[in-house]
């Protein structure tokens, strides 16, 4: 027993010192393992994937826009020229397209052919009695001469002739004048155009100078647009404009002129754009006194863009995201200008070789690390318009 004893000890001082060196190595990997780890945790991660691309130059058009009222050009009455005369017939109504010398209304003529009849009675009357007063005037100058007539009767038929004459001027008058009432019981048109409203109704006895219709002269519509008086320096008499229509409908139109005046409580003064002929017609957008906006073109000008994309709001204002050779992006704050398409004018702050963050702007946070993908597709679409 003694000598297994003796046997078993080296056996077991043996397996000890393998567990004792097993455990040490266990206990060295695991410590290497976790140092391997910390160096790849420590090396930083870019923050998201982004796609870049540089500003592009382009030629933009300058544009003024401004706010006013759609009018008729000129607009004319139609009133009635005869008193105490029945409204026999209406022709027309609102929105009609009349021409010039178009009979709009009628009035019963009955008794101003009555008068007219009257009228040329009274002027036959007048020339025959001017006749026999002529006939003996001549009849006494033959006699002037033999003393058979005194000066006084000589006078007397001078004079009867004389009156007869005038009484012809007068009769004649008078039937003009009639004849002038027959042709006022038919209202025309002064001009061509449209009628805007009607007062006129049938069986009213109207006096002179009534007004029975109001009419767009030519159809013609103008755009009375309010600017301010530091603008009206861009504008000029030729000037285009592009108007718009509440339905959204846009029409071209030219100014025609500026008013010399600038109202003292708006600081602003009209300018006058005639629109096209058929934008009055009766199937046209544009009526007079309704609003519309427009924009006044002034020409073009130089300007940088980027994509609409690359423009981030936040807190009401504009920035952009500059990418910088140690691929973590800056927050520039800019000032977007005008559009084109889907780009945006940017004033100030970039320059032609900056590279702006496209895709991806909306997430990054200023001093973010990222991935860049460059992007130079909008640009070559912008240069190739």
């Amino acid at each position: 027993m003694k000598n297994l004893k003796t046997h078993l000890k080296p056996v077991a001082c043996a397996l000890l010192a393998v567990f004792v060196i097993g455990g040490a190595g266990l206990a060295l990997y695991p410590s290497s393992t976790q140092a391997a780890d910390d160096k790849k945790a420590e090396a930083p991660k870019p923050a998201l994937t982004v796609t870049t691309t540089k500003p592009s130059a382009a030629r933009l058009p300058i544009k003024l826009a401004a706010n006013g009222n759609v009018a008729a050009w000129q607009e004319a009455s139609v009133s009635s020229q005869s008193t105490g005369l029945r409204l026999a017939e209406v022709r027309v109504n609102v929105g009609d397209v009349v021409k010039a010398g178009d009979v709009l209304a009628v009035f019963s003529a009955e008794t101003v052919e009555a008068d007219l009849a009257q009228s040329k009675a009274a002027l036959l009357e007048a020339e025959a009695n001017a006749a026999d007063a002529v006939a003996n005037a001549a009849r006494a100058r033959t006699l002037q001469n033999s003393g058979a007539l005194s000066a006084q009767q000589l006078s007397q038929y001078a004079t009867a002739e004389q009156t007869a004459n005038a009484r012809i001027a007068s009769a004649k008058a008078a039937l003009a004048s009639q004849q002038l009432r027959l042709k006022y019981t038919k209202v025309v048109a002064p001009d061509s155009g449209i009628i805007s409203s009607r007062g006129a109704t049938v069986g009213a006895v109207i006096g002179s100078g009534t007004e029975l219709f109001r009419m767009i002269r030519q159809g013609r519509l103008e755009w009375r647009a309010e600017v301010v008086a530091a603008d009206l320096r861009n504008l000029k008499v030729g000037t285009g404009a592009v108007v718009k229509a509440a339905n959204g409908s846009e029409v071209k139109g030219k100014v025609r002129m500026i008013a010399p005046t600038v109202d003292t409580q708006t600081r602003s003064a009209l300018v006058y754009v005639d629109l096209p002929e058929d934008a009055g017609s009766k199937d046209a957008p544009f009526k007079a006194g309704m609003f519309a906006s427009g924009q006044f073109e002034l020409g073009t000008s130089d300007a940088m863009t980027v994509p609409q994309q690359a423009i981030v709001v936040r807190d009401g204002f504009s920035f952009v995201f500059r990418l910088n050779a140690n691929q973590h992006v800056s927050q520039i704050k800019v000032q977007p200008g005008r559009r084109l398409g889907d780009r945006i004018e940017v004033l100030g702050g970039l320059t032609a070789d900056t590279q702006v963050v496209v895709r991806g702007a909306g997430f990054l946070n200023d001093g973010d690390l990222v991935s860049n993908v460059a992007d130079t597709a909008p640009a070559a679409k912008l240069a190739a318009k």
